[in-house]
């Protein structure tokens, strides 16, 4: 029977209809496929990643990535490390990517490339590696090993690179002073283990031998001598102060044995006292032990202390402070005790305020003092043109001693407070948060159980589960 009209006008609406359905729907394909495609491309160009863990322990921290994106030119980091699964740690060049992977976002000229030592031995060989896993990381014409892959690790490495020049730390000696390589509770030991990490080497300064504080010398420390200075190895202090020297005292409640007459170059006005804090007994501590809060705006200009926001303590502290009109550039770098005070009488049980002799608080502890270089200065200390004096005084030797450089920022002011003598400002950082959580590591075993029982035994358990559910809804 022939088609009506009225028949083939439905079709012919009807193909055009499903053309139109066709269409439509080859163009949202091809729509979907660009989307998936720009989405790979941002994909490819920006990264995100998004760190969960506790503290943070996968993101560099913020002084971290400040050191990095500091460093001009490229960074090449050849890890020595077979592929495979290794019997203590497993995939090794996994772990080395990972631990790589947050340098490579904050700077990513940052090359990192692997070496089996096993295949390649004569390699291994010549670049002095003895274990696998092993980095040799390079920056310009330097390089160093690193077998420890944490944050700290790394990046007290690359700071090391980054040092154009040796530095040179030396400390005076011969007068029962504190020893940066001592290791009695109250030498300086730790605190000079931490320069020596960063790429400072330190050594004693006997002035009653040396003819003069020689001139490499980044940074000289005066830290409480306990007998009397000679008449000689005084002046020889002063010359170097004279010719520009770098200098970083620590002075305590003691006499200064000799050193008046430094105190008086630099016109350092220093009363007797020691700092009284309530805050600190607050905390369970002796009242001595004055706690210097977040710097406040006023101080945090310099370099030493800017952006700085951890609390340091420091135990028997005194006062420190200028003559006025003082030929120095001042800078007051810490404060402590807001509502402690100076106390000027004996420390017994009954210890209180007396308003007619003790000074009520905040105090100044710690001072950067600077001043330009004469031509004569710059010509015997070879600065760069331009460039200052610095001097840095701390009224607390015991704050960087042994058994105190571990509370608070101490250890990271004392840092700090030498990279700024030894003019390497960029360097000035805080030291990397410490990781309170750990990777963790299953057996073969227990991961082969993690399998079989979420990714296996599960899904097909919820399979079953659901065929029965639905046949026994069709029987019924």
């Amino acid at each position: 029977m022939p088609e009506s009209k009225q028949q083939r006008g439905v079709q012919r609406v009807e193909r055009r209809r499903r053309a139109q359905h066709a269409l439509r729907g080859a163009a949202l394909t091809l729509l979907f496929v660009f989307l998936i495609g720009a989405l790979a491309l941002l994909a490819d160009q920006h990264r995100l990643r998004w760190d969960i863990t506790q503290n943070a322990r996968n993101t560099l921290s913020a002084e971290t990535r400040n050191i990095v994106q500091r460093l001009d030119g490229p960074i090449d980091i050849t890890a020595y490390a077979a592929p495979g699964q290794d019997a203590r740690l497993g995939d090794l060049r996994k772990l080395i990517g990972d631990f790589v992977a947050p340098y490579q976002a904050a700077k990513p000229n940052i090359e990192l490339r692997f070496v089996d030592p096993k295949a390649e031995p004569q390699a291994a060989s010549a670049a002095g590696v003895k274990a696998n896993g092993e980095l040799v990381v390079q920056y310009g014409q330097k390089s160093e090993h690193l077998t420890t892959f944490t944050e700290q690790a790394l990046t007290n490495l690359l700071v090391r690179l980054a040092r154009s020049q040796e530095r040179l730390v030396t400390y005076l000696d011969g007068h029962g002073e504190r020893k940066l390589n001592g290791v009695a509770n109250h030498d300086l030991g730790e605190f000079g283990k931490q320069l020596e990490a960063r790429g400072f080497k330190t050594a004693a300064l006997n002035l009653s031998l040396a003819q003069e504080v020689p001139d490499n010398v980044a940074a000289l420390i005066i830290a409480s001598p306990r007998v009397d200075l000679l008449p000689a190895e005084v002046t020889k202090l002063n010359n170097y102060i004279a010719r520009g020297g770098a200098l970083l005292w620590l002075i305590d409640q003691e006499p200064l044995h000799g050193l008046e007459a430094v105190a008086e170059r630099l016109q350092l006005r220093l009363t007797e006292g020691i700092v009284v804090d309530p805050a600190a007994a607050e905390l369970n501590v002796e009242a001595t032990m004055a706690v210097g809060s977040t710097i406040s705006s006023e101080f945090g200009k310099h370099p030493v202390t800017r952006d700085f926001t951890l609390n340091t303590v420091f135990p028997f502290a005194r006062q420190i402070a200028t003559e006025t009109g003082a030929a120095w550039q001042t800078t007051p770098l810490v404060q402590v005790a807001p509502r402690g005070w100076l106390e000027t009488g004996a420390l017994d049980q009954t210890i209180s305020f007396d308003a007619a002799s003790d000074k009520p608080g905040p105090i100044i502890v710690a001072m950067a003092l600077s001043r330009p270089l004469g031509e004569q200065q710059k010509q015997e200390q070879k600065p760069k043109p331009g460039q200052e004096q610095r001097i840095a005084v701390v009224g607390s030797g015991h704050f960087l001693a042994n058994a105190y450089v571990g509370l608070g920022g101490n250890l990271e002011i004392g840092v700090n407070l030498i990279n700024w003598l030894a003019r390497d400002d960029n360097l000035i950082v805080i030291q990397p948060p410490a990781r309170i959580d750990s990777d963790l590591n299953l057996a073969r075993t227990a991961q082969v159980a993690i399998v079989v029982i979420f990714l296996i035994a599960l899904p097909l358990a919820f399979l079953i589960a659901g065929g029965v559910i639905r046949w026994r809804r069709r029987r019924g």
